[in-house]
């Protein structure tokens, strides 16, 4: 048996091993979709280069054979071969020159086999319109689309594979392209690498362990662990939603609500580990890590810096604002975080921040500091209220005296009727007002007066 086969059959055993285990690291397996694998093969003239003993094609044919042969005993696993390069000489110049040559069955060993037989390096690299076709190879149903593109040169047909690919993936036609690059200048990989996850094959050898490798990464389940950490790095966070965003298309892959066990630990999740992601813890405000790193078959722990104290909101005695609430606001920042009601306790991140409290005036207070494991309780004191009996027509505003006898517009007095009672914070006041029928503006009244907790204060209107 050559060393390449050792390493399939090392890998195969493996999956046969994780297939019949009910667990996954203490979890409970769950049944798990289709696998569709498109290999994607250059047959371009390059490809009939010498490669160590014998030419890269015939090596990238072997291999190839023996992978899918082996794939062939899982019941959750399809293989199809689209090849490009391989119909028309160079001379022709065609970049049209692809063809799916075995579809997605699940019995498509023997005629990839056969096919691979029979294919001669010819003509170009058309790899965007391989790709652009290759849209079409997966049947229209939920599985795991997977597309492994085994090339010995860069795109010759003037196309964008990168751009292609990115599309493709948006689209969940694949979720992710591999790309094996055969005899590739380390100044030419940039233009591979960004079609998908690039490896260097720069000998036979390391062929055989990047394709069991890429195999590896498709079928093998990995698994996740968040640690949400407070200042000191400590796992002491939880009961948190979160989300597992795909970074690719924004779109939501995984939700969960951060959970703990008995022994004080992050419970395992199974991810698929294939998609790029994004982790965003939501807490107020969200906490955002950027194209999480996964290792593909292992285990991993995620730990996202995420402390958070607490805001209590209490007003002391009855209230005739009735529910009250405060705009909350990162400090120092205009938009609204979250809108808070008073007798609630809100967890926030540690940190400071801007409270408008909706009374009559507004209370505003800058920089209120959350500390991580900690409540800090906002008291404000209970209103008075300003109650005119009188039932006028005319105009008038009421306004909020400070310490210096400036006064500050709060609200106008509606026209058809003066009889209100309105709640209003402890403090100096103005009234201004006229009647409809005062017939000059000398006939303005004004009149001052100051509003006490929980007391009612009279103010009359008389008509001039």
């Amino acid at each position: 048996m050559t060393p390449w086969r050792y390493v399939l059959a090392a890998f195969f055993f493996l999956l046969i091993y994780f297939s019949v285990s009910g667990n996954v690291l203490g979890q409970e397996q769950q049944e798990q979709p289709k696998t569709r694998i498109l290999f994607l093969l250059d047959a371009s003239g390059s490809m009939l280069a010498k490669w160590e003993n014998s030419d890269r094609m015939s090596v990238a044919k072997d291999l190839l054979a023996q992978l899918v042969d082996s794939l062939e005993r899982y019941d959750n696993v399809e293989v199809a071969l689209r090849v490009y390069g391989h119909q028309f000489g160079r001379e022709r110049n065609d970049c049209k020159d692809t063809r799916l040559e075995v579809p997605f069955s699940n019995n498509s060993t023997d005629a990839i086999q056969k096919k691979l037989k029979d294919i001669i390096p010819r003509g170009n690299t058309p790899i965007t319109y391989s790709l652009q076709q290759s849209a079409a190879d997966f049947p229209d149903e939920k599985t795991r689309n997977v597309i492994i593109l085994i090339t010995d040169g860069l795109e010759s047909c003037g196309g964008d594979p990168c751009a292609m690919s990115l599309a493709l993936q948006k689209k969940r036609i694949f979720l992710r392209p591999f790309v094996i690059g055969i005899g590739i200048e380390p100044q030419q990989e940039k233009q591979l690498s960004c079609i998908g996850e690039y490896f260097n094959a720069a000998d036979v050898q390391t062929f055989e362990t990047v394709l069991t490798q890429i195999v590896t990464q498709a079928l093998s389940k990995t698994t996740v662990n968040v640690e949400l950490l407070n200042e000191q790095g400590q796992a002491v966070e939880s009961n948190v939603n979160m989300t597992f965003l795909n970074s690719l298309t924004g779109q939501p892959e995984y939700n969960y609500v951060h959970y703990k066990g008995s022994d004080g630990k992050a419970d395992m999740l199974e991810i698929d580990a294939l998609l790029p992601y994004d982790l965003v813890v939501n807490t107020t405000p969200a906490v955002v890590e950027r194209n999480i790193s996964i290792r593909p078959g292992k285990h991993n722990v995620i730990k996202v810096k995420s402390p958070q104290g607490t805001l209590h909101l209490r007003q002391d005695g009855p209230t005739p604002y009735g529910v009250l609430s405060a705009i909350v606001r990162p400090h120092g920042e205009e938009q609204t975080l979250h809108v808070q009601q008073f007798g609630e306790q809100y967890k926030y991140l540690a940190g400071k921040y801007d409270l408008e409290i909706l009374t009559m005036p507004r209370i505003y207070m800058k920089g209120v500091e959350l500390k991580q494991g900690q409540t800090n309780t906002i008291t404000i004191p209970p209103p008075g209220q300003l109650a005119i009996p009188s039932q006028m027509k005319g105009y008038g505003s009421v306004y909020l005296l400070d310490e210096n006898g400036n006064q500050r517009w709060l609200f106008n007095l509606p026209e058809e009727n003066s009889k209100v009672t309105v709640a209003l914070q402890p403090g100096n006041y103005r009234l201004v007002y006229r009647t409809k029928t005062a017939q000059a503006s000398k006939f303005t009244d004004v009149k001052d007066f100051s509003i006490r907790s929980g007391a009612t204060t009279t103010v009359k209107i008389f008509n001039r």
